[in-house]
């Protein structure tokens, strides 16, 4: 078997240019949004002196918009949660900021701590909580744009303890 990657077969494509795409100016692919979700979480000038917590309501603001998506950013106090919702035919990217939140779904609870990231498909069903003990702060990428958040009844649950979700069909997603 021969060893040569293919890499090694047809060259260094960085030594053609002219085959390279140009950078876009816009991200326009799942990856180019977690990305864009990454550099901003990096770049706490962009948005940590916006941050504001609301204990009657959850604090959100429209970061950035591009053509064909929007950035959101948003506090949790103790406590507070999204409800049950699903993003309409938005896909998106949640990202954890600062703190800890905890995401239920019908397949179960997902502890997410800062630096996580959940990627989702529309249709995609969950509900969003502050479970610990001081304030979060999360980023949401939308695309496209976010232009409704259905908001679902819960089921009962199966068992003592068990945190109740419609069920639905999900689409699985990425840690």
């Amino acid at each position: 078997m021969n060893s040569d990657s293919d890499l090694q077969i047809a060259g260094d494509i960085l030594e053609v240019p002219h085959l390279l795409q140009p950078p876009r100016e816009h991200p326009a692919t799942v990856a180019e949004f977690v990305g864009l979700a990454r550099s901003i979480a990096a770049d706490r000038s962009q948005w940590e002196h916006l941050v504001q917590y609301d204990a009657t309501s959850r604090w959100y603001h429209r970061l950035r918009t591009g053509p064909g998506y929007e950035v959101w950013l948003l506090s949790w106090v103790p406590g507070q949660g999204s409800g049950l919702h699903d993003h309409g035919r938005s896909s998106g990217v949640l990202t954890v900021l600062e703190g800890a939140l905890t995401e239920r779904t019908e397949r179960g609870t997902r502890a997410l701590g800062a630096g996580a990231q959940r990627v989702f498909a529309p249709g995609y069903v969950h509900e969003v909580v502050n479970d610990a003990l001081e304030p979060a702060v999360s980023l949401h990428v939308y695309y496209p744009g976010l232009t409704e958040m259905p908001m679902l009844p819960r089921s009962e649950p199966s068992s003592a303890g068990e945190t109740p979700i419609a069920h639905c069909a999900s689409v699985p997603t990425t840690a």
